[in-house]
């Protein structure tokens, strides 16, 4: 089931990447149909357009499209501000007093001391 899920995203993610492709292949579908109905040159004989001046108007209208989506984005993203404010309230504390029976003593001597030097075991050299 991941597997799907992430084959599906893949897909919506690439989809506005091929927008232009799929002006074309809607274009090869429906030449036919845009030679005899929309194009300029279709009561020409020898018709060489073959409905492509069709074709760049809509790659040109798919660009233009593309172009100010781009710039509506990069408009709203220089609008985007963040605020960030704190109601933070402070409040002095006491300072802590130190307790005169502290327990832990510094005086005394050691109990043991190590003679011998730590060696790395043998086993890595």
């Amino acid at each position: 089931m991941k597997k799907y899920l992430i084959v599906l995203l893949s897909c919506i993610i690439l989809v506005p990447s091929f927008g232009s492709v799929f002006v074309y292949v809607s274009f090869k579908l429906e030449q036919q149909e845009i030679v005899k109905t929309i194009c300029v040159q279709r009561k020409m004989v020898f018709n060489a357009c073959n409905g492509r001046c069709e074709l760049q108007k809509s790659l040109k209208k798919y660009d233009d499209n593309e172009k100010k989506m781009q710039n509506n984005l990069k408009e709203k993203t220089e609008l985007v501000y963040i605020l960030n404010t704190s109601n933070n309230t402070f409040k002095l504390l006491e300072p802590i007093e130190i307790k005169a029976g502290f327990s832990a003593r510094f005086d005394n001597k050691p109990v043991s001391v190590l003679t011998e030097t730590f060696r790395p075991p043998s086993l890595f050299i």
